[in-house]
């Protein structure tokens, strides 16, 4: 089964890309032209990217390559809107204007299909990860972010490639209900945000999770490199119904 054909607006999120993944990669551009561009409105709901250093890093061929295709969707009238992860939240105002993209601030509640929907991440409701949130809060502080960007580029990959064999060692020591969303500050972010309808990424966990009414849909990582192959996206239609696809666009139970 294929796409809705008038989509209202489509979710992904945690595709990681990279130079080595060249089949994800592959995947996304097939995503933007044969999906995206039949959609009214497209949201990236963050780690798009494997790690980004800064805007600076733009020159990067692969960098320009996917801004350039994302721009095209956006000049194709069909508006593009991301949402930071956990991997890419430096991304910033000169790569989004390059890319077309529209930067929102999570959560963000979107009116889609008469339906009040909450969109953010993910990884800020995984509050039993106490190392995670603690290291959360200092990255996404204004002062240490310019301080970061301040040092100059070769330096800032080489954290982050240090980091990133860090977060591996921690992961392999933590659970999967750890590093998940808590059910605490799920219920306190649809309190807060007055929500029935929840999208989300980052635990690389795809479900719909119901519960008192509410609904909660995880976006899957993407992998068409891995074997098996993964990834996919969500759909809403001109009716406000919600769809999971895989990545063959086929619609998941």
């Amino acid at each position: 089964m294929t796409l809705p054909a008038r989509t209202l607006a489509l979710f992904i999120s945690d595709l990681h890309l990279q130079a080595a993944h060249a089949r994800t990669v592959d995947a996304f551009f097939a995503f933007l032209e044969e999906r995206a561009m039949a959609a009214r409105a497209l949201y990236i709901l963050g780690d798009l990217f494997e790690y980004w250093a800064g805007d600076d890093d733009l020159d990067a061929p692969l960098h320009r390559k996917i801004a350039a295709a994302i721009r095209a969707v956006r000049d194709a009238g069909i508006p593009v809107y991301w949402i930071a992860g956990n991997r890419d939240f430096l991304v910033g105002q000169a790569f989004a204007d390059t890319a077309g993209m529209e930067l929102l601030a999570e959560p963000h509640i979107a009116d889609i299909g008469g339906q009040r929907i909450a969109l953010v991440h993910g990884d800020a409701e995984c509050t039993d990860d106490i190392k995670y949130m603690e290291f959360r809060k200092q990255v996404r502080q204004p002062a240490w972010q310019a301080q970061f960007l301040a040092m100059p580029l070769a330096q800032r990959k080489a954290i982050i490639a240090n980091l990133r064999e860090g977060s591996k060692e921690a992961h392999s020591t933590k659970t999967m209900e750890i590093m998940d969303v808590t059910p605490q500050a799920i219920d306190a972010l649809f309190a807060a945000t007055g929500t029935k309808v929840m999208i989300h990424g980052h635990t690389h966990r795809p479900a719909l999770h119901e519960k008192d009414g509410k609904r909660r849909y995880v976006l899957p990582d993407w992998e068409p490199d891995g074997e098996p192959p993964r990834g996919g996206w969500i759909a809403i239609g001109e009716d406000g119904t919600i769809t999971r696809h895989d990545l063959d666009g086929k619609v998941i139970g």
